[in-house]
């Protein structure tokens, strides 16, 4: 058993353990000495105070094997999630393949210089533990297109009848992004390496043979790089955190995603930049959509990339002002606005530009925004084609502001990167801070309720609603808003 599968294996069954999967909590058993859980081989597992998201993890110094934990995940699986549970083994295989080839190649990735989007890539989700599963792919694929190895290649072309282009899309592709050489009938898309084979299959579409413009991937997979300012955002034919999360676009997504940026422009704060999104096409499958992405000038350091090894020392002490741009901005939107924002890691970064750093926000189709608090506050409700993004119960608000702003966005950063006490109270300080400004505003009483005073601080079952448990079943509205788990709250005082 690999040094990898160990870790795998425990992060895996810490995840089944926090969302109580199958009531697998149940399985927890005390002596006076210490916790620990039975699996399904009879192995007694011990287990150690968790210091993020949940109560119990797997005690450092315990080695488990992932066939041990995947036997213990059936023993306790409602049949009914057979076929989920058979995903979720794939995804394990998956994770574990990935994770062990970038560790064959890291020290070679690293040799050539890597882009921060690279060394973002090295760092694994806070909380969900098969993120480098691209079921399906081989070996060479990862190599040639996961942003962990830092490759380069050229995208692909397509001709789509003018006709399918859906309403809103633009006619064409910028200039500065169109290749010389592709001609004929129709209108040109961008195709990932990927996803040609998917695009043959689509009536009236022509796969081109030429290729042009060389790119690199980003820290998503499916936005790539075409130079430092331009990035494009593509689908794709497979799915990551979660066999549910398919990295396909959606008719709709891209215009949700421009309204979005329109409103958060209005509201955002001095230093805060948005990454301008508004050009974009669709032609109604969900393979054949692109989206281009302008980046502000100044160099961007995505937030993923701050709990890579160097990255944070070579910044200098950027921590406790990233937490202050973060929470004062997003807590000035939930009481002030009703706007939550679903921007982790992955879509944020800093921008630094001579003595001045700022916050970046991109992908914003996720956000959730109450229409009677914009109405409120005389801001115009954008027409989301999703409805889900439009709520007016301030807990959905909530929710949605703890495990992705607190959560994602702030703690894992910040315990990442120091000592447990120290990493609380900065984290404490700074959210008590920004909630200060509004005093007893309802909504302000209300963050503090489900944060600061909060006995336990909610959670989301990723793997649960993501890969294992069928939405019928599930009732998940939204597999990324999916709720139902909980853990000690780590900006208490000792």
């Amino acid at each position: 058993m690999s040094a990898r599968e160990a870790y795998l294996a425990a992060r895996v069954l810490d995840t089944l353990l926090r969302e109580d999967y199958g009531g697998l909590s149940a399985r927890i058993t005390r002596t006076k000495d210490s916790v620990g859980l039975l699996l399904a081989d009879g192995r007694w597992v011990r287990l150690a105070p968790g210091v993020l998201f949940q109560d119990f993890v797997v005690a450092p110094d315990e080695r488990l094997g992932l066939e041990q934990v995947l036997e213990t995940l059936v023993e306790v699986a409602d049949p009914a999630d057979a076929e989920g549970v058979a995903a979720f083994f794939d995804e394990c295989l998956a994770a574990l393949t990935a994770a062990e080839l970038l560790d064959a190649r890291a020290e070679e990735v690293l040799a050539r210089g890597p882009s921060y989007e690279t060394l973002a890539a090295f760092a694994d989700h806070p909380v969900y533990p098969t993120s480098r599963a691209r079921v399906g792919l081989s070996d060479d694929e990862l190599l040639a297109y996961a942003p962990e190895f830092g490759p380069s290649f050229a995208l692909r072309w397509a001709l789509v009848p003018h006709a399918a282009l859906a309403p809103g899309s633009a006619e064409r592709l910028p200039a500065d992004v169109t290749p010389s050489g592709p001609a004929g009938d129709g209108v040109l898309f961008p195709v990932h390496p990927l996803t040609v084979n998917e695009v043959r299959k689509i009536d009236g579409v022509r796969v081109l043979d030429e290729s042009a413009i060389t790119v690199r991937p980003t820290l998503s997979m499916r936005t790539v790089e075409i130079d430092p300012r331009t990035q494009l955002k593509l689908p794709l034919p497979i799915s990551t955190l979660g066999v549910r999360n398919r990295r396909s676009i959606k008719p709709g997504t891209l215009a949700d995603g421009a309204r979005a940026e329109s409103l958060l422009r209005e509201l955002a704060d001095p230093d805060v930049l948005l990454a301008d999104e508004q050009t974009y096409a669709h032609a109604g499958h969900e393979y054949l959509a692109w989206m281009v992405r302008r980046l502000p000038e100044g160099k961007i350091v995505p937030v993923a990339a701050l709990n890579t090894p160097g990255v944070l020392d070579e910044l200098g002490d950027v921590l406790p002002a990233y937490l202050r741009l973060l929470l004062r901005w997003n807590v000035r939107l939930f009481v002030r606005y009703g706007v939550a924002l679903e921007a982790h890691q992955q879509n944020l970064a800093l921008v630094f530009s001579g003595d001045r750093m700022r916050l970046l926000v991109k992908d914003n189709d996720g956000l959730l925004a109450s229409p009677a608090r914009l109405r409120a506050a005389g801001v115009e409700v954008p027409g989301f084609a999703d409805a889900r993004m439009l709520n007016d119960d301030p807990h959905a608000l909530a929710d949605v502001f703890v495990t992705i702003t607190l959560h994602l966005a702030a703690a894992a950063v910040t315990f990442g990167a120091l000592p447990h006490a120290r990493a609380a109270a900065l984290l404490r300080d700074t959210l008590s801070e920004a909630l200060d400004e509004y005093g007893d505003d309802p909504m302000a009483r209300l963050l503090r309720a489900r944060t600061l005073g909060a006995a336990r601080l909610t959670g989301k079952s990723m793997i649960t609603a993501g890969t294992l448990v069928a939405k019928e079943r599930s009732g998940a509205g939204d597999i990324n808003k999916f709720y139902g788990t909980s853990g000690p709250n780590y900006l208490r005082r000792a």
